[in-house]
């Protein structure tokens, strides 16, 4: 049986972008069957492809939960779904779907200890996912429970304050889920900042947020002051730089910030969460805006 898995090649270095060369797919031996007892036999079946792996191919991650992945090894992710191909430990059947959080392999077939792995290996519940295991990883997984979170815990949304909510990364994992989610518990314009006319058409027309923006070819400042005409309640964070600067600009007083990513410096070396300029350190203050 043939098996895969991808290994870090090279690293970008703190300040340069990740190319397709900084990584390699090879081949790999099959894990050694039958399985000893307490061993699971998975075969890979759904990877989570997150933005915060990027630091996890510097040096140093700069965070604790994190560590650096080492060149020539497996690289691992923060979730993934697999089915079992072979078990030795009665509560994880073969032909049962299981994912995992923290480290799971980015390799094809791969052997898990359910005594001695520093990952929990859960079933996933058949009925709930049903014909979409995927789903165990988006909006039942990290960038659901992220979402929800962050809107529920840090927006201090109000059903009946009549709020405008803007997400930046609105068509990724976490802001698609976050401009629903706050569109759920009460926010009446939920206007969505992307990269793409079909992101905008996607969030707008199947994601039921209210208008889009498209920074990459409209004036953002602009575009807010006519989607946000009552100004800005909450902002959904997901990229940090100048998109989150123009948004802060046009947020009212007691507003609030959810400082999920920031993926616009996720390829140079500063500290997380960056620095931000005078002038938005400045409106923070001023109108008591929370981050």
């Amino acid at each position: 049986m043939e098996n895969y898995r991808v290994i870090l090649n090279s690293r970008p270095g703190a300040n340069g972008e990740p190319r397709e060369d900084h990584f390699t797919y090879e081949q790999c031996p099959y894990p050694e069957v039958p399985c000893r007892p307490g061993c699971v036999l998975i075969k890979n079946l759904y990877l989570s492809v997150d933005p915060a792996l990027r630091c996890r191919m510097n040096d140093d991650t700069g965070v604790t939960y994190m560590k650096a992945w080492q060149i020539g090894e497996t690289i691992d992710g923060l979730e993934g779904v697999g089915v079992v191909v072979e078990s030795a430990t009665p509560s994880f059947p073969v032909g049962g779907l299981v994912e995992g959080l923290m480290c799971w392999p980015w390799k094809k077939y791969f052997l898990w200890d359910t005594k001695a792995g520093n990952m929990k290996l859960n079933k996933l519940d058949e009925t709930l996912i049903g014909h979409k295991p995927s789903l165990a990883i988006s909006c039942l997984g990290l960038v659901g429970v992220t979402s929800l979170l962050g809107v529920r815990e840090k927006g201090c949304v109000t059903p009946t304050g009549n709020q405008t909510f803007v997400v930046s990364g609105a068509a990724g994992a976490c802001g698609s889920l976050a401009g629903q989610i706050a569109r759920l518990e009460g926010c009446t314009n939920v206007v969505g900042i992307c990269g793409s006319d079909k992101k905008c058409e996607v969030i707008t027309k199947e994601f039921g947020f209210n208008s889009a923006v498209n920074y990459k070819t409209q004036n953002v400042a602009e575009k807010l002051q006519q989607t946000c005409p009552a100004g800005i309640d909450i902002y959904f964070d997901n990229v940090g730089g100048e998109i989150s600067n123009t948004v802060i600009k046009q947020m009212n007083q007691n507003s609030h910030v959810i400082l999920c990513g920031q993926i616009s410096v996720y390829n140079t070396d500063v500290a997380y969460p960056p620095p931000i300029p005078e002038e938005i350190q400045h409106i923070l203050k001023t109108k008591n805006i929370t981050r």
